[in-house]
């Protein structure tokens, strides 16, 4: 039987982001650079990592992304996010904890848009010989640094970037309430690389994320893609599981 999730959201309510509406049109992304790894993590209740829409991946896991954004409607931005492995159902997402960004412009449209809850930091992708290092600073301190070691060639087709679930306020029957905003972009990659994922430093506080502790790496890629953020198709009610009523297709 697959585990249902415990997790109470409501805590994170008055803080996520508030949808004017759910019609955005996509943006189209060219050339994005993306650090992508996966990490099991060490937690001994995997239930209370997500809400009772979902269940929890088995084993437990955790991806961080960063994004290296060269052009959108708001200009260049870099994106890091971190989220936990789950399903919807029958289908793997990232329930997002939290994300930061350095350009207030995409924070607000990130936000009223997808639902990403992004708060502002400084976010660094860099590239060497041989690792690919992604770095987040909030506050003066450093919240994240992540690498993907000995980076090999690999094809783009050989990849799959899980979708996003973000928590979000939005309006239904004249009230404000809370949905998970399925996040679903598109990928054409230019060139692709697996890597050994490897972690320095986490601020579980920081992310929204306190019983996550990534410390069982398992894949890492680094991608320069043209990314489709796209027109949305679904929502969860986080309080009702997604295969027994709790999906509402748009």
């Amino acid at each position: 039987m697959p585990i249902t999730g415990t997790l109470d959201l409501s805590p994170r309510v008055a803080d996520a982001p508030l949808m004017p509406n759910l019609d955005t049109e996509p943006w189209e992304l060219p050339r994005v650079e993306m650090l992508y790894a996966t990490f099991e993590i060490d937690d001994s209740d995997i239930a209370a990592l997500v809400p009772k829409a979902l269940h929890p991946n088995a084993p437990p896991t955790v991806t961080l992304l960063t994004m290296r954004v060269p052009e959108s409607p708001v200009g260049p931005f870099m994106l890091a996010q971190v989220r936990v492995g789950c399903r919807a159902g029958t289908f793997q997402r990232g329930l997002l904890t939290r994300a930061y960004c350095d350009s207030d412009a995409a924070i607000k449209e990130l936000g009223e848009r997808w639902g990403f809850d992004a708060r502002s930091g400084m976010v660094e992708l860099d590239r060497g010989y041989d690792r690919i290092v992604g770095r987040v600073e909030a506050d003066g301190e450093l919240i994240l640094e992540y690498s993907g070691v000995d980076p090999l060639p690999i094809s783009g087709s050989d990849l799959r970037y899980v979708d996003n679930l973000n928590l979000a306020r939005v309006e239904r029957d004249g009230k404000e309430v809370p949905r998970l905003i399925q996040v679903d972009p598109t990928y054409v990659f230019h060139t692709a690389d697996r890597a050994t994922p490897e972690i320095a430093v986490f601020d579980p506080d920081a992310w929204a994320a306190e019983t996550v502790d990534p410390v069982y790496p398992v894949s890492a890629s680094f991608t320069v893609a043209d990314v489709t953020l796209p027109k949305l198709r679904y929502i969860i009610d986080p309080d009702t599981s997604a295969l027994s009523g709790g999906t509402e297709r748009l």
